[in-house]
């Protein structure tokens, strides 16, 4: 079912440890050219195009673009109990972390009478998309949501692709989740349209109820498909994006210490959501390999999403990698820079201080990816594809923007003026040094 890598005895580069580890092959550029007549087709015609696109990809033609704010509403009375329970408890402890996050401005004295602040302050208005295709995502909202709301967003609206069996509305624990938070804008427009109408707004008004339709937000946020990510990529400049997630990722590092029916379990729990994801165990244990290859047989027979576990686990995306010892897995999970990473070995937790590329650390044996996708309080839309290397998950600094302000009185600038205008004469910009001299 999983493929084996054997890096043992092998001294492998940076370039070539790289090439030998799996990969979800994506074709963002090839989604782009697809997506692309869509975006156009939103831009130009608005709530005409997103109905037309709705029917043709989500197979119904929604009579409201804009969900009615009582609909929404309502959808938190029909709640189960537990559902509604495990909702509230989640949003308690996403909203706990989050309000943690916020950075805190500074000001600081250059010399006296000159001073340098910074400030940060939230956009203006963003716009937060929950996917719906193979699963639905009431999490998803809670996750761009609180994140929106601690950075102080004063404008947020969350869309999600209409349902066939419910009227041509997204779904209702979305909607539910939607008014827990005290969000009353949804739009049920789902894939890279909705990323249009974020990104360049919708004609005035739904051409059915005469509901005011969607304003041009500053950010969008929020995972989807290769399509979604590629819409994404498209709209980047005329709005600011959180990344261009692709298909999810699980890797674990692991010793002979390690339950082979846990790691198994985490394995299977992350390629339930697609046939693209990945999920690679990294261990220096050849019985630990042996027992989760056998434990993912039976997992895989017993679950609900045989079919799909089954082709993401066959995939060229998951498998397991042999390495001598944990220093060279560390090495293989730095490289490798996964969306979610378990460590599930001896001393897990000093060995997750040494990780450097990774979405999110899940430290040892009863830290599984299942509560950060939930109930950890951590935020679950994260860096996918070894975008770990070089960004960080969403959360509240995804919202803001640092301005610094600059204050300096006339004995400062007078302190620094001449060598102002030696900079600026050494760059070839007299009138820089022009400007301050004026001053004087």
């Amino acid at each position: 079912m999983i493929s084996r890598i054997d890096l043992r005895g092998r001294a492998l580069s940076r370039r070539e440890l790289l090439a030998e580890l799996p990969r979800a092959e994506v074709d963002v550029e090839h989604a782009g050219e697809v997506v692309a007549p869509l975006l156009d087709d939103v831009r130009r015609r608005g709530a005409a195009a997103l109905r037309d696109l709705a029917e043709r990809f989500d197979g119904v033609r929604p009579t409201h673009l804009r969900v009615p704010a009582e609909t929404v509403a309502a959808a938190v009375g029909a709640l189960d109990p537990d559902v509604r329970a495990a909702l509230d408890e989640t949003i308690r402890r996403v909203r706990e972390v989050h309000a943690a996050q916020v950075p805190a401005g500074f000001t600081v004295q250059v010399a006296p009478g000159a001073q340098v602040r910074q400030r940060w302050i939230p956009v203006r208005r963003v716009g937060l998309y929950v996917p719906g295709g193979l699963a639905v995502y009431p999490s998803s909202v809670i996750m761009n949501v609180v994140a929106a709301q601690a950075a102080g967003v004063g404008s947020l609206a969350v869309a999600s692709p209409p349902q066939k069996d419910h009227d041509g509305l997204p779904d209702a624990v979305v909607l539910a989740t939607c008014a827990l938070l005290g969000v009353d804008e949804v739009y049920a427009v789902g894939g890279a349209q909705a990323v249009a109408m974020f990104a360049y707004g919708a004609d005035g008004t739904d051409e059915v109820d005469g509901a005011t339709l969607c304003e041009p937000v500053d950010v969008v946020t929020g995972p989807g498909n290769v399509y979604v990510a590629a819409a994404k990529r498209l709209v980047r400049g005329v709005v600011g994006i959180d990344s261009e997630a692709g298909p999810t990722e699980i890797a674990i590092l692991a010793d002979g210490t390690a339950d082979a029916g846990h790691v198994a379990a985490d394995l299977v729990s992350q390629a339930e959501h697609d046939p693209l994801a990945a999920a690679v165990l990294v261990t220096p244990s050849a019985e630990l390999a042996g027992a989760v290859e056998a434990k993912l047989v039976d997992r895989t027979d017993a679950t609900f999403h045989r079919g799909r576990v089954a082709q993401a686990l066959d995939g060229s995306q998951s498998a397991i990698v042999l390495v001598d010892d944990l220093e060279a897995g560390l090495a293989v999970v730095n490289a490798y820079g996964a969306e979610h990473l378990e460590i599930q070995t001896v001393d897990a937790a000093a060995l997750a201080e040494r990780v450097t590329s990774a979405g999110a650390i899940f430290v040892g044996p009863y830290s599984p990816v299942s509560l950060g996708d939930y109930m950890a309080g951590s935020n679950h839309v994260l860096p996918t594809g070894g975008c770990a290397h070089f960004t960080s998950g969403l959360g509240v600094h995804s919202f803001l923007r640092a301005v610094q302000v600059i204050e300096y009185d006339a004995d400062a600038l007078g302190e620094v003026a001449d060598r102002i205008v030696a900079l600026a004469e050494a760059e070839g910009l007299p009138a820089h040094g022009e400007a301050v001299r004026a001053r004087f």
